[in-house]
């Protein structure tokens, strides 16, 4: 009989406390897109400065989760989700606390800073620990948590803020993340590090992380003048570190996989592309509810909780099968099935049957279930083991970048559409307008997604 997964107790305690966090942030990420509304009733916050308060979060995510990713490799990988895990639960209740919008926007960047310590950390461990004939699996155990954490947040965030007001969303997953904690400092004892420790390349990480905030901060002033003046700076500092990258001995980010391995390459170019197109659905659909249907936060929660439960369910067996199966093939099917449900989304009206709305939802979901967990199996076992720390820097760079350039999709639609304006009911119709714009844009991107899904040749299992 072939040994379970869970039957080994370093893989079993080890894949509980990542699970566990995989599950919890989540949990507070969509808890928050439900409370968007309520934050911004009660703080006064304009339609685009209210993008800001996912965009922060995600900015910071992406700035730091190569360096951290870097430094993991070098100080041990365990001990920065841990560092990690204390420090999300420490933001999130600065955040609750918070008095002003912008101090809120503050509090939800030192948030994203905190989550990159586990999002360079939470597969690079897994890979570390299981072979190659159980990762995909284990991945796709870990893919489920993140959905489970997806599709419980909206219904507890929408229950706890019509009880308890906005501030309780940034609370709900607080137990979580402490018993997280508490298993990997008293029980979880190795640790995982690179072999070869190198030096941490300090002009590099400087340079990406300027390039990221130049780049936000542009988006942020669309489409003004200088606002396309700050992000072609941006991509001249991107360019510039991607050639310095390649150059240096110990590289926070290394950009040598992207010249060398086909299969790594395209399949972190798809996956940006679907967490592009995907990852604003749940704060589209909420304002959609909320305002254009008048539906309470409790119950746009339960509506909006169908694409990610739909992820979950079905993220281990696409994870099992792509133990067996090429992850191109999965993978391109996915991102088929995906773009078939934003297609259906695109079409959204005021009127609209939440049957339709709930159909659309479970379709998308279940695209992304089957593409996900193939996807970064292929990533993960295309590399050496050497490379783990910069395979996981790179799919977790391309994911927070795709969910980034979703919000800046929506901050863009919104500025052009709605303007800098509270949301009302003398912009409801705008409103209604720049959702089945955003929605169709990103149906658009999954084309190349298809290519880039398919394109990348054969996986060859290390």
């Amino acid at each position: 009989m072939k040994p379970s997964i869970l039957e080994n107790p370093i893989q079993r305690i080890t894949l509980i406390m990542i699970l566990l966090n995989a599950f919890a942030t989540p949990v507070m990420l969509s808890a928050v897109n439900v409370a968007i509304p309520f934050i911004a009733s009660d703080l006064s916050v304009s339609a685009v400065l209210l993008c800001w308060i996912p965009m922060a979060y995600l900015m910071a995510s992406a700035m730091f989760v190569l360096i951290f990713g870097r430094i993991a490799d070098m100080v041990g990988r365990k001990k920065i989700f841990l560092i990690g895990t204390t420090s999300v639960i420490v933001t999130s209740l600065i955040a609750a606390s918070t008095d002003s919008g912008i101090t809120l926007i503050a509090t939800r960047f030192l948030q994203g800073v905190s989550a990159a310590m586990l999002y360079a950390t939470q597969v690079a461990i897994i890979s570390s620990i299981f072979p190659p004939a159980k990762r995909g699996y284990a991945i796709g155990l870990t893919v489920s948590a993140i959905y489970f954490g997806l599709t419980v947040g909206p219904l507890m965030g929408g229950y706890v803020v019509d009880l308890y007001g906005w501030r309780a969303s940034f609370m709900v997953h607080l137990p979580l993340a402490v018993l997280a904690l508490v298993i990997g400092v008293f029980f979880v004892k190795d640790e995982w590090l690179s072999d070869e420790r190198g030096s941490f390349d300090l002009f590099g990480a400087v340079l990406y992380m300027i390039s990221i905030l130049v780049l936000c901060i542009g988006v942020s002033y669309l489409p003004s003048t200088q606002s396309i003046i700050l992000i072609i700076f941006s991509l001249f500092g991107f360019i510039f570190f991607f050639l310095f990258e390649r150059k240096h001995k110990h590289p926070i980010f290394d950009t040598t996989l992207f010249f060398t391995n086909r299969v790594f390459t395209f399949s972190c170019l798809a996956s940006l592309i679907i967490y592009t197109a995907t990852f604003a659905n749940v704060v589209q659909v909420n304002l959609y509810l909320q305002y254009l249907k008048g539906f309470s936060a409790t119950a746009a929660g339960a509506i909006v909780m169908c694409q990610p439960i739909t992820m979950a369910i079905f993220s281990p067996l696409a994870g099992k099968l792509a133990d067996k199966f090429e992850p191109k093939y999965l993978s391109t099917i996915g991102m088929a099935i995906t773009c078939c449900g934003l297609i259906m989304l695109s079409n959204l009206e005021i009127d609209s049957e939440l049957n339709y709305l709930i159909l659309s939802l479970v379709i998308t979901g279940f695209g992304f279930s089957l593409f996900s967990p193939p996807n970064v199996n292929a990533i993960m076992g295309s590399v050496e083991k050497k490379f783990y720390g910069s395979a996981t820097g790179a799919m977790a760079t391309m994911r927070i970048i795709g969910q980034m350039s979703s919000m800046v999709l929506v901050t863009l639609i919104f500025a052009l559409i709605i303007g800098n304006v509270d949301i009302n009911q003398e912009n409801y119709g705008a409103l209604e307008s720049a959702i089945r714009i955003i929605f169709a844009i990103s149906a658009i991107l999954c084309i190349p997604g298809l290519y880039l899904s398919m394109a990348r040749g054969n996986f060859i299992r290390t």
